[in-house]
């Protein structure tokens, strides 16, 4: 059979694939609309039915295009075709007719080679546009000269970018199938350099464990976190494309509830505040508000004054920090030893002579009638208040920041002082998150759950009591008698009122609970995160299940990671793996060049990854004046403005028209215009910033200079304007 014979042979195939997802779709879209309006069921199975028709919809819907990929022919003649998602015959004893890419049988497609055909005879790779096969290649195992390399990979890699990173589902490679299948329950970091899709593998990753541990995954959910909003966005459509939305997408200025913050430090203070110290800080500002009065503090009980001591503040002090409870929930502690203390020696003086201590019931009534006045004394919580008050996170550290005495009594830095305590920057998350552990639950927060609490247990009290008598109803009923259907209806009523109906999605309820625990997390761009920022997602993960993605030789962060070893070892000793990518697929060999030239400038130990792909553009350099500069930018917008695909121009802070290195990690363009390398270059991390702007392009890079270009760059092919 030729070639096109067997073109048009997989096309009616592909067709009969696209059918099958379609009456598939139509089907669950109906039971959709079924659950939605079904009667009889109670709450919760209608509920669960919902949601799960409408989990089936997401899948079937991210399939629409590109649903088929590939083939695979084994030597014994099986042939299996390779898909986003898996669908099955159902006349045929549910054969599948098409695999999921993440189910075992389908390993073959990325890692089968010449070398090691696994089984495998031939590998056929389709190119598509839509949903039309446009043409496939082949590579033939085991025959010299029939293999033909990866042309569907080439051709992914030189089309032109979207707004959006796509997943690599139809052309993942053997070293990136590897990590993605790797069976590993702890950390496992993934290390590359630029372009080697290390943020694309872990999100594949992330696919794949949500595929193969569907019932671990789905209840908690996926933490995802970049290092900014751009970033995020860049990112965010792969899980759905690959059917998983049970995914939490934010930055670590985000990874509070209620607050969501971008702006930066000054590098030295973000450095001190992302070191584990300032846990020692944060703990004796809380300590340092736990106070004894200097004098005795009066309080009227019954016309009869009694006083909070030192030595009484300092007991009561002492058992509220025994108790081991955070430092709202131990004023409970405080304030009964000040309590007692104070009812003894009023009753003490107001029964004097008419009262024994021996006398306990009148004793204790005396002391119930004296707490609950002491309740509503405005002296004596003003007392409280001031020796243990109820505190915020934001009050706590806004205080500290903006009081130079609090934060010499902390042992806190000068350096941390500002005028306004709360102009909250991305440092300053992990530090708020610290303080709600070592601070607790405030009097509203412990208030509404004691309420919750005694609603439920009214609740199960109700229940029993309305269960029982319909029990003992059935027990004396005689053959004659029997329950009424509003009975059994009311059971039904009953039944409902126990179960959640919150409607909000996963991940809606996970952005608004600071609790939430997440079966697995993603750290992209994690060699910036702070010693304190990994305490953050260490609490937001108990299991400990983490895919940690960054470069250490583009650390631009004061606070970041120098090591691995030393990032993990203290939170799973023994526990993590690593990994290395060392391809590059984004970066074409010309551009790579003057890359590694840089690279080579601040990290001479450092190997660039080697570039899959050449296409034949040199990057250039152009000088101009200060004054050129806004004509160039425009000139270079408008005439990629009539190419396709996406550009942008990076340059150093301040620079109109210009995007900061930082804000483009992990980001890539089909053309870059580098403005004043040499400003970039004298800034903190200045080569590691450079190093990332050059590797942002996929196609085109150019350079705009004023000063005389850096050496590293001095490779470029160079013009003068005059």
């Amino acid at each position: 059979m030729g070639y096109e014979e067997e073109l048009q042979s997989e096309r009616e195939y592909v067709a009969g694939l696209y059918a099958r997802l379609d009456a598939e779709r139509a089907r669950v879209k109906a039971a959709y609309r079924s659950a939605l309006g079904g009667t009889g069921e109670t709450a919760m199975e209608r509920d669960n039915e919902v949601r799960a028709r409408h989990r089936e919809m997401k899948r079937l819907n991210v399939a629409d295009y590109g649903l088929c990929f590939g083939r695979l022919d084994s030597a014994d003649g099986d042939v299996s075709y390779i898909g986003r998602i898996g669908l099955l015959d159902e006349k045929n004893d549910f054969e599948p007719v098409l695999l999921d890419w993440r189910a075992p049988a389908a390993r073959p497609f990325y890692t089968a080679t010449g070398a090691h055909p696994e089984g495998m005879s031939r590998r056929r790779q389709f190119l598509t546009r839509r949903r039309a096969l446009t043409g496939f290649t082949d590579e033939v195992f085991g025959r010299l000269g029939e293999e033909q390399g990866d042309v569907a990979l080439l051709e992914a890699l030189n089309a032109p970018r979207g707004e959006g990173m796509r997943d690599i589902v139809a052309t993942i490679q053997a070293e990136q199938d590897a990590i993605i299948r790797l069976d590993h329950p702890g950390v496992l970091v993934i290390e590359g350099g630029p372009g080697t899709g290390k943020t694309v593998v872990a999100l594949h990753r992330v696919a794949y464990l949500m595929y193969t541990q569907r019932e671990r995954m789905e209840r908690h959910g996926v933490l995802v976190v970049g290092p900014n909003p751009a970033f995020l966005d860049h990112i965010g459509r792969v899980l759905p494309s690959l059917g998983e939305s049970d995914v939490v997408f934010t930055t670590t200025g985000g990874l509070l509830p209620g607050l969501s913050v971008t702006a930066e430090d000054a590098p030295e203070v973000a450095r001190l505040k992302g070191s584990l110290k300032m846990v020692d800080v944060l703990k004796a500002a809380v300590v340092d508000r736990q106070r004894l009065p200097v004098e005795p503090i009066p309080i009227t009980m019954k016309d009869v004054v009694v006083q909070i001591t030192p030595d009484v503040a300092e007991w009561a002090r002492q058992e509220a920090r025994d108790s081991g409870l955070p430092h709202n929930e131990a004023r409970a502690v405080f304030r009964e030893i000040v309590t007692y203390v104070l009812t003894e020696r009023a009753i003490g003086r107001i029964g004097k002579g008419w009262m024994s201590r021996s006398d306990k019931q009148a004793w204790e009534d005396m002391r119930s009638g004296l707490v609950k006045d002491l309740s509503d004394d405005e002296a004596f919580i003003g007392a409280l208040d001031a020796l243990w008050p109820v505190l915020t996170p934001f009050e706590l550290l806004g205080e500290l920041y903006s009081t130079p005495e609090r934060l010499a009594a902390a042992g806190g830095d000068p350096s941390l002082h500002r005028a306004d305590g709360e102009a909250w920057t991305v440092s300053d998350v992990p530090l708020l998150d610290e303080l709600h552990d070592l601070l607790g639950r405030d009097g509203a927060e412990q208030a509404a759950d004691q309420a919750a609490t005694a609603e439920r247990q009214a609740e199960a009290r109700y229940a029993a009591e309305v269960l029982d008598s319909l029990i003992n109803r059935a027990d004396h009923m005689d053959d004659e008698d029997h329950l009424f259907a509003t009975d059994m209806l009311f059971a039904e009523d009953l039944a409902e009122r126990f179960e959640d109906h919150d409607q909000r999605t996963l991940v809606e309820r996970a952005l608004a609970d600071r609790g939430w625990t997440y079966r697995h997390v993603v750290v992209d761009e994690a060699q910036e995160l702070s010693e304190m920022d990994w305490r953050v997602l260490m609490r937001r993960c108990p299991g400990r299940s983490f895919t940690v993605v960054g470069d250490l030789a583009q650390r631009r962060s004061a606070a970041g990671a120098r090591s691995w070893d030393e990032v993990l070892q203290p939170y799973v000793p023994g526990r993590w793996e690593y990994r290395s990518l060392t391809v590059n697929y984004r970066t074409p060999a010309e551009i790579m060049a003057v890359a590694a030239r840089v690279l080579a400038e601040f990290a001479p130990d450092v190997r660039a990854p080697e570039s899959v792909r050449s296409n034949g553009v040199q990057p250039w350099a152009r000088q101009i004046s200060a004054a050129e500069l806004p004509a160039a930018i425009e000139e270079f917008t408008r005439e990629e403005a009539a190419l396709e695909g996406t550009s942008v121009v990076i340059g150093p802070p301040g620079v109109p028209g210009t995007v900061p290195p930082a804000q483009t990690k992990g980001l890539e363009y089909d053309s870059v215009l580098v403005v004043a390398p040499e400003r970039i270059l004298a800034g903190p991390r200045g080569a590691a910033e450079l190093y990332v702007a050059l590797t942002r392009a996929t196609q085109r890079l150019g350079v705009l200079h004023h000063d005389p270009l850096p050496a590293a760059l001095s490779g470029l092919a160079t013009t003068v304007t005059t």
